[in-house]
């Protein structure tokens, strides 16, 4: 573990920094700092010792992400009564945060078939909290630009660069209606504060308000399927058709009862598997760019799975029965298992 005392042995100029600023603000010469976790952008995320405490030290260099989004959610979701971590510091113009420590047990790490109902209890009942009571007016729209641009990286990335597809006509034709149906579904929805990356690897278990919430730097005002379709057809663990069914009922009897909806199940049914639709075309994308531009090679091994949700859903819907067919014409399945 480094501390400050140790900075001048540091190779890493902006981990040098970092341990610099955390012994002026915590006021502790004898602090340790050790790697915590890395997502997919630029930010790093580093555990800090101190006086008996711990923290979570954020790093996003400032020429390639901001601070300003995180501390501007974190602060409306904790306002909400939300297990959003506190910011103890803050400097913008290093790029860097000192934040609540929520431990090493995320959701990913604990669910199973013993404990999935009562950890998705939790995680509904901090979304309906999400969805009816924290407002939007400082999140930027989830609108047609952005649902395409994301569906976007499904050909660039996936298809293109990973799968060496050429696109044709047919198939750019193909991938234009699928698109516009998509977005159509998206923005038919109520719009409410989603999350945009609620899944297992982003809560974590806590033994109170549980649970607590990471990676909310991107939220915007959108559809309110999308974190569910986060949370229930999450890249990183699988469950279940029936029993993911049976979930969406939950919330969507949660959602209905609490006046945040006004449809028929089978109406929201649709929008879920919809979004799930787009999400994914995005998920496989990005997970391929995460590789090809940034060198991310472990996100590949989460692709099959995220075209397995794509895939299964093309299969249930008339409507995307062109979609469906391409998907099969191109051997997607088979060239992902080989």
């Amino acid at each position: 573990m480094l501390g400050p005392k140790t900075t001048e042995k540091i190779s890493d100029p902006r981990l040098r920094l970092l341990v610099r600023w955390l012994g002026e603000k915590l006021r502790d010469n004898e602090l340790h700092v050790k790697p915590a976790s890395a997502d997919a952008s630029f930010r790093r995320y580093f555990r800090v010792w101190s006086g008996g405490d711990t923290y979570i030290a954020m790093d996003a260099p400032p020429d390639k992400e901001s601070c300003a989004a995180f501390v501007k959610i974190a602060r409306l979701l904790k306002a909400g009564g939300l297990n959003a971590p506190h910011i103890y510091h803050e400097d913008h113009k290093q790029g860097f945060l000192l934040l609540t420590d929520f431990g090493t047990t995320d959701y990913l790490s604990k669910l199973n078939a013993n404990s999935a109902n009562a950890l998705y209890s939790d995680a509904f009942d901090a979304l309906l909290t999400i969805q009816s009571t924290v407002p939007t007016a400082a999140v930027p729209a989830y609108d047609t630009a952005l649902l395409q641009n994301e569906m976007n990286l499904f050909s660039d990335w996936f298809l293109q660069r990973h799968l060496n597809i050429d696109i044709s006509d047919r198939i750019a034709k193909v991938l234009e209606e699928t698109c516009q149906l998509l977005i159509q579904n998206a923005l038919q929805q109520p719009q409410v504060f989603v999350h945009r990356d609620y899944h297992s690897r982003n809560l974590m278990v806590c033994e109170t308000n549980n649970p607590g919430l990471l990676d909310f730097q991107d939220a915007v005002k959108g559809p309110i399927t999308y974190d569910l379709v986060s949370l229930l057809r999450d890249s990183y663990i699988a469950w279940p058709a029936q029993q993911v069914k049976l979930w969406v009922i939950d919330y969507f009897h949660r959602l209905n009862e609490s006046g945040v909806v006004d449809v028929d199940e089978q109406t929201f049914v649709r929008w879920f598997d919809w979004m799930g639709l787009q999400r994914q075309l995005k998920v496989a994308g990005i997970f391929a760019q995460l590789y090809y531009r940034d060198g991310k090679a472990g996100y590949l091994n989460d692709i099959p799975l995220t075209y397995r949700y794509l895939s299964d859903t093309c299969a249930r819907y008339s409507e995307l029965a062109a979609f469906s067919a391409m998907l099969s014409d191109l051997d997607i399945a088979q060239r992902l298992a080989t």
